[in-house]
């Protein structure tokens, strides 16, 4: 079943570890891509989160973090797409970062997409799972509710992992990244 915007309409924490099983899938011309949601990241608004794209009030650029939930918020670092979802309780900030999936549909086109042959590092790592699935800034704004990039629910169980973000030089005590444990397809940075 797809996710509702309610499922996004919550503390930003939580949806990140909930996100954890589900599963991102793109509808494109060439066929669908599937992944399951293995690892994010959770960040917050102004005064809550230095490490937040957000962290100094409202700009064109962190806007959608603002607005309303269950949409794509996508930005460029260091020459590599991000993927967030938009998701905060009502009246406060936030989104979730999709740092790694396990690839379950269309392998062979994200294979092509990324130029790698190994299964386990299509998507392990926010950038590379985006040129994977081949999202990039057009999908800014792009609602998760729909019919061509959407999220399915899963009735998978498995132990949840809390640990420091990565790659960041401010808030880096806040326990905001969540993985599944002992999924081989999580990021390097462990």
């Amino acid at each position: 079943m797809k996710l509702s915007r309610e499922f996004y309409s919550r503390d930003t924490k939580k949806v990140a570890k909930e996100l954890l099983g589900k599963v991102l899938i793109h509808e494109t011309k060439e066929g669908t891509l599937k992944g399951k949601i293995v690892e994010t990241e959770a960040y917050y608004g102004k005064g809550e989160d230095p490490a937040s794209r957000a962290h100094k009030g409202k700009s064109n650029f962190c806007m959608p973090m603002f607005e309303e939930v269950g949409k794509a918020f996508v930005y460029m670092v260091h020459n590599n797409w991000l993927l967030n979802i938009v998701s905060h309780s009502k009246g406060k900030v936030g989104a979730v970062l999709i740092r790694a999936l396990e690839p379950l549909e269309g392998i062979e086109l994200m294979e092509k997409r990324r130029s790698v042959n190994n299964i386990r590092n299509l998507c392990r790592g926010p950038g590379r799972l985006t040129k994977a699935l081949g999202i990039n800034r057009s999908y800014n704004g792009v609602d998760l509710t729909g019919n061509d990039l959407f999220l399915e629910d899963s009735n998978e169980k498995f132990v949840i992992i809390k640990t420091k973000r990565i790659g960041i030089s401010k808030g880096k005590s806040k326990l905001l990244r969540f993985y599944i444990k002992d999924n081989t397809f999580v990021s390097s940075g462990r």
